[in-house]
């Protein structure tokens, strides 16, 4: 085939999308229905990647997180799972003692009261901030300072000293045009002296992650002897100690909780790799969706090329019958309809391509994400736009290209 037929094909299929523009829009629909859904899903998860990606890595690059469960379940709690004893402050202290790969570590616990928890300031309220006990290794492992004040000491530790840090966001709703160092404030009705401010730390996924107080572990505890399990995060002394650290941290709570040799940990260590990982197979779900919508969308598309191409092949039987006549073989007919059939589902594509970046671009300008796409996408759409042609378009070709060109030059 030569490069004059590609071009005289293209030529007359874009004539008949000119000729039948509402019939050739109905053909393509499922096609570009299915295009845009892949293109306009494509750019969300990548915003909510971008997203998650960036969230993770404020944290810096090598915090182990320490848990008694998986963060991510895909299903409910095991037999096993709902038998494992707490993570603990006793369990914190060691690793900082035993593990020396380990420069911090950070037990925190978070409280919810029913119906959100409470902080005031004379007549104004922070909107149910969350409640956070930590140690004063929290700075380091968190990598998120306090930019007014100071930090916890070792002494409030010891001493359940009831003083309190503001996370940005309750600073500005309890004292927008006061210095908060000194004031005391009240934490679902106890008093607390407010000894810190907390720096700003990036929204994620428009939601702010500077809604809380942070208050010593040990009057956490005093406070909510209920809420016992802690969530330990770890800081190994440098990014190359990481999995030295982690190989530690596993063999101490072995020791420590008494795990046999031959038994799996009853516990879960992670990093923000892990949680990554954990994060994409929840996006690859709906990924999943995503090839089980638009390839609904292709196949209905598909049908309709077909459909439409056997009625160009009834209509036009009598130029098949010239075009034979005048030397035309049975190869120049059946590629002739194939190229149209593939630039009808192409052009249906190249719609679906556009649209979809335009919904890509629509979510970008009303919510915080980051949407976009790649290439690679943009080049898989337009080609499998291009392949719904090619298959369904072989057999209205084939019936084509079979056409007695007699019996076609007497058809009326």
């Amino acid at each position: 085939m030569t490069v004059f037929e590609v071009k005289e094909g293209i030529s007359l299929a874009l004539t008949a999308v000119r000729t039948h523009k509402m019939r050739s829009f109905l053909t393509v629909l499922g096609v570009l229905i299915g295009v845009a859904s892949v293109i306009g899903m494509v750019s969300i998860i990548t915003g909510l990647n971008n997203s998650m990606a960036e969230q993770i890595e404020s944290l810096g690059s090598n915090v182990i997180y320490i848990s008694q469960y998986e963060m991510v379940h895909f299903g409910g709690l095991s037999a096993e799972e709902r038998r494992r004893k707490d993570i603990t402050a006793e369990h914190a202290e060691a690793i900082g003692e035993y593990c020396p790969s380990v420069g911090a570590v950070s037990p925190e616990n978070h409280y919810w009261a029913r119906g959100g928890n409470q902080v005031k300031y004379k007549d104004n309220k922070a909107n149910r901030p969350a409640v956070v006990g930590v140690w004063p290794d929290y700075e380091i492992v968190n990598n998120c300072f306090a930019v007014e004040g100071r930090f916890f000491t070792e002494g409030n530790i010891n001493f359940r000293a009831t003083v309190t840090i503001l996370g940005n966001d309750v600073k500005e709703a309890l004292f927008p045009n006061l210095d908060p160092i000194g004031k005391q404030v009240r934490i679902n009705g106890k008093k607390f002296t407010v000894v810190g401010v907390m720096e700003k730390k990036p929204k994620f996924l428009g939601e702010s992650q500077d809604n809380y107080v942070l208050i010593p572990l040990s009057t956490y505890k005093r406070t909510y002897p209920e809420d016992k399990a802690l969530t330990l995060l770890a800081r190994p002394v440098s990014p190359e100690l990481t999995d030295k650290a982690i190989d530690e941290i596993t063999q101490l709570l072995r020791r420590m909780r008494g795990v046999p040799y031959d038994k799996p940990d009853d516990f879960a260590i992670s990093t923000q790799e892990d949680l990554m990982d954990m994060y994409k197979r929840i996006t690859g779900a709906i990924y999943l969706v995503m090839v089980v919508i638009s390839s609904i969308g292709l196949l209905v598309g598909g049908v309709g090329v077909m459909n439409i191409m056997l009625v160009s092949v009834t209509e036009r039987t009598r130029e098949i019958g010239i075009r034979k006549a005048v030397g035309a073989r049975k190869r120049n007919i059946l590629w002739q309809f194939l190229i149209e059939a593939m630039t009808l589902s192409g052009s249906g594509g190249l719609l679906g391509i556009v649209i979809g970046l335009l919904l890509g671009e629509f979510v970008g300008a009303v919510t915080p994400l980051a949407a976009g796409v790649s290439v690679f996408w943009i080049i898989l759409g337009f080609s499998f736009s291009v392949s719904v042609g090619l298959v369904f378009g072989i057999y209205p070709a084939y019936r084509a290209a079979r056409l007695d060109p007699i019996v076609s030059l007497r058809y009326e």
